[in-house]
């Protein structure tokens, strides 16, 4: 390339000038050309054998769509095949730990919930029904230390009377029937609202064969069940007992070891004529337990206590109490037990899963609740020799509840699956007798829990 000069503009000129002129001579031919190439450029153009990119992408996304259609069909087609299959096998009650089969229909259990024997046909909703008890196997958490172990302080017992006085605070079992009061004067209350509403949480859970607390025509000496026991009362005490079904020596010995039991009072509901209270259980996780009995269970809650954590729930019971140091100020709002009373009956429309946790709050159930001042209980303990575990608060239900066999199972599995070993509460304990009115405190409220409490 040269540098560009005038005279190279003016060839340019030059060119161009000559270009028109010899332009204008062959105009027409020129303009036949461009005629005929327009005409051969407006033609259209042959159909490509290609995909343009749009028309790919769209192509790529109606396959997709296709082959999920296809997945999403083969699962629905598995998940009816599955579905088929169970109806086949059996039916489960929701809480999928006892499953029901119409009688002359058992079907096949899969092997997860094969039974160990035959089931036993019991009475539900007045049809005949064949119902398999299995309690799912439970594992503990993972290993680790119990910050609990040890924290029971060990008060002794003492004499309840000493010189004619009192030589304690307020006594547990109490008479917790409407109206009532002991005699036993004190200036301070009990807890009267939920006890998890001022930080407490359950730290155990036990029962007692019988009960140690007495509500007349609820549970009392005149209760029914399936073994007669007789209850010796005790001078002094205004609800002595008077018993004429049968004279043993009021006590019964378990099966589980040579001790013998004290039975307390019992319930009312019992039926000799209803399976529902004979029909005998297929125990997994409890021990020495008997359909159609009465039993007192307490849950221990304790502001105290682990709560939340894998050591909350203790035995003996004391150590979840005490379980973290220096929080105990006020026994009387920080400590407390709550109480209900059931008949146990081979009946699954009396289940209830998580009776470990707390007493029941559903319908009758924890509704009328006597809350006064006591102690711990026990057989160890009777009008002679006292708990110095007091004043602690008692929330007690008055009513007898019917609950079933499968309900208790449940919740000995639950105690397998804690932390500490609580297998020395997984048996009913015996009762302590009736507390005297001079040992019972005059503080009992008598108010009925009002049904919003607890949510």
């Amino acid at each position: 390339m040269y540098p560009s000069s005038k005279y190279d503009d003016r060839h340019r000129d030059d060119r161009r000038h000559k270009h028109r002129s010899s332009g204008s001579k062959d105009s027409g031919s020129r303009d036949g050309e461009r005629a005929s190439t327009s005409k051969r450029t407006s033609a259209p153009a042959p159909v490509e054998a290609h995909f343009t990119h749009r028309n790919y992408m769209l192509w790529m996304l109606g396959f997709c769509v296709l082959v999920i259609l296809a997945e999403v069909a083969t699962i629905i087609e598995l998940i009816v095949k599955l579905d088929d299959d169970n109806e086949k096998d059996c039916y489960y009650l929701p809480n999928t730990t006892i499953a029901a089969l119409e009688q002359g229909n058992q079907g096949s259990l899969p092997v997860y919930h094969q039974p160990t024997q035959q089931p036993d046909p019991i009475i539900i909703h007045g049809e005949d029904y064949v119902v398999t008890e299995y309690i799912t196997p439970t594992a503990k958490p993972p290993h680790g230390s119990n910050v609990c172990e040890g924290k029971n302080p060990g008060i002794p017992d003492v004499d309840c009377i000493v010189d004619s006085m009192a030589n304690v605070g307020p006594q547990a079992g109490a008479n917790v029937t409407k109206g009532y009061q002991g005699l036993m004067n004190v200036d301070y209350e009990p807890l009267l609202v939920p006890f998890y509403q001022n930080g407490l949480c359950p730290v155990n859970v036990h029962w007692h064969l019988g009960c140690e607390h007495l509500s007349v025509g609820e549970y009392d000496e005149h209760g029914i069940g399936p073994v007669a026991e007789v209850h010796e009362g005790e001078e002094g005490n205004t609800n002595a007992v008077e018993d004429t079904q049968v004279a043993n020596t009021g006590h019964r010995k378990l099966s589980g070891g040579d001790d013998e039991v004290r039975p307390g009072f019992k319930c009312y509901l019992y039926d000799e004529h209803d399976a529902a209270f004979t029909t005998p259980y297929n125990w997994q996780h409890c021990h020495d337990m008997v359909v159609g009995e009465t039993y007192e269970v307490h849950w221990p809650h304790s502001a105290a206590g682990a709560c939340g954590t894998p050591n909350q729930y203790q035995s003996p019971f004391a150590d979840g109490v005490f379980c973290r140091d220096n929080v105990l100020t006020d026994t009387t709002t920080q400590v407390g037990v709550q109480a209900q009373v059931f008949v146990v009956v081979n009946d699954e429309a009396y289940y209830y899963p998580d009776l470990f946790r707390g007493m029941i709050i559903d319908g009758t159930y924890g509704v009328d609740i006597a809350k006064y001042t006591g102690s711990t209980t026990g057989t160890t303990r009777d009008n002679k020799i006292c708990s110095q575990y007091n004043p602690i608060t008692w929330q007690v239900d008055r009513q007898c509840h019917l609950i079933s066999a499968s309900s208790f199972d449940k919740m000995c599995a639950d105690m397998t699956a804690q932390r500490d070993d609580m297998s020395a509460d997984m048996h009913p304990h015996g009762a302590r007798e009736l507390v005297v009115d001079e040992l019972a405190a005059n503080n009992q409220h008598r108010r009925r829990l009002r049904r919003h409490a607890y949510d």
